[in-house]
């Protein structure tokens, strides 16, 4: 994504805004200290974030006698930044809040760029990345394939749901299902279904039980919706589309962590149109399309580009139709987009 020109206000309002939210948040880091050294807090315990607000964060108790329940806690001044999935210890208090004492190791996470084109972390322990898209607002398949490189760098699962597929007979949408088969062609796994009518909601269930999955995917292709069919009585805000753009309108302000009652938990994200990829090399991102794999290091040429060198063994399977071109032309996209990120 490229970063915003700002002006030399725009830059100084920002940094206030900054150094304030950092004084706030030091006093009540000092604030969960005093807390600690004055013992009136519980014993420590484990605990999962699902919802963080800027230095408070939702802790919900994973031990003990009161599994299940959730509190609003503080974190310490030595604490790194958590995330929704971050599994923590913390100490209750006596005002149905806490202090978080640490952060326990995570196995993942999943980034996402800031409004200044900084990557920052969204979510953490997560094993399945859900991609989903719809007819409308009208998918590309640069961005899904943006996706799918960060699913593979991160060690993410990925699942590509298409929903409001019942669009797909009302309209010329025949490319998308091709696009689905394409996919699923290189061994993704693949869902059709429609949240509205659903049709094909079990195989989405089914493939969600006992994993962490979180959503991703254009504002308005229905993830809100998707989540408010999974789990009656969470009633996520629903966005229309735009219709000046036709693209969605954003209802999601901090990722959430819900349960299945029949296993697994989801991680509800941000809606957001782009994906950055500023953090990988060249390398990692040829790795990441992975039909790439069998090829790489068989060209002619060892700095081969792939882009119109002779013995290219990437552009030969492309002519013995192995890789698909509009792949190839994904990956030269991203490629040319990564200096501008």
């Amino acid at each position: 994504m490229a970063k915003r020109n700002l002006t030399r206000r725009q830059n100084w309002r920002i940094q206030k805004i900054q150094d304030e939210r950092s004084e706030r948040a030091g006093r009540r880091a000092e604030l969960a200290d005093e807390k600690l050294l004055g013992g009136d807090l519980g014993p420590e315990q484990e605990g999962l974030v699902i919802a963080h607000f800027g230095v408070q964060v939702d802790v919900e108790a994973t031990q003990g006698a009161g599994t299940g329940t959730v509190r609003r806690c503080h974190m310490r001044a030595n604490l790194p930044a958590l995330v929704t999935g971050d599994r923590v210890v913390w100490r209750a208090d006596n005002q149905a809040g806490g202090v978080i004492v640490a952060q326990l190791p995570r196995h993942s996470e999943l980034y996402r760029p800031d409004h200044r084109g900084q990557l920052k972390p969204v979510a953490a322990n997560v094993d399945r990345l859900v991609i989903v898209f719809a007819p409308l607002p009208t998918p590309h398949t640069n961005l899904i394939d943006r996706y799918l490189v960060a699913a593979e760098q991160s060690g993410l699962e990925p699942l590509l749901v298409l929903n409001k597929a019942d669009l797909l007979d009302s309209g010329d949408f025949a490319h998308i299902r091709a696009w689905l088969d394409d996919y699923a062609a290189l061994g993704y796994q693949t869902v059709c279904l429609s949240a509205g009518s659903g049709a094909g909601l079990d195989g989405l269930r089914e493939a969600l039980k006992d994993r962490i999955s979180v959503f991703v995917g254009q504002s308005g292709v229905g993830k809100s919706s998707l989540i408010n069919v999974l789990l009656p009585g969470v009633d996520l805000r629903v966005g229309a589309l735009s219709e000046a753009t036709a693209k969605g309108t954003h209802t999601t302000t901090t990722a959430r962590l819900f349960h299945f009652p029949a296993g697994g938990d989801l991680i509800d994200s941000p809606g957001i149109r782009e994906f950055g990829l500023t953090h990988i090399t060249r390398q990692e991102l040829l790795e990441g399309f992975i039909e790439f794999r069998p090829f790489l290091g068989l060209c002619r040429f060892r700095d081969c580009k792939h882009l119109h060198e002779p013995g290219c063994a990437l552009l030969n399977a492309v002519d013995q139709g192995q890789i698909t071109s509009h792949r190839m032309a994904s990956y030269r996209h991203i490629l040319a987009t990564l200096a501008k990120e």
